[in-house]
């Protein structure tokens, strides 16, 4: 049995909103590319011992591309979805879901904040 996401009824009603300390751009392809600082502790220690950058970029995929695009703190979730659905109609099942997770895991990784909407 597959586990189905609980989502609070007025989340999709919620506005993500992108965070202005990671730069972004959209690279040739269309994809877009986000600079996030490796900032604390370790990633000092790595940065000095293993040479690792103190800047990342991380390249989105299609569909993160697209989401990335469309957050511009006037769209809603529910906004958001219905894009998805439209760009990519084989997904429509189970674009609910995926939208969802990833607003999520934009949301825990710092990359977005969410404020209420309508």
């Amino acid at each position: 049995m597959a586990k189905t996401q609980k989502i609070a009824p007025n989340y999709l009603d919620s506005v993500p909103v992108r965070r202005e300390d990671h730069p972004w751009r959209e690279k040739e392809d269309g994809m877009v590319e986000i600079d996030m600082e490796n900032k604390g502790f370790y990633h000092s220690i790595a940065q000095k011992f293993f040479k690792k950058p103190r800047v990342s970029h991380i390249s989105l995929d299609g569909y993160g591309s697209v989401i990335w695009k469309n957050i511009d703190g006037t769209h809603t979730v529910y906004d958001l979805v219905h894009i998805m659905e439209k760009e990519f109609p084989k997904e429509k099942k189970r674009m609910l879901d995926r939208v969802v997770t990833y607003m999520a895991t934009l949301q825990r990784n710092g990359f977005i904040s969410m404020k209420e909407g309508k």
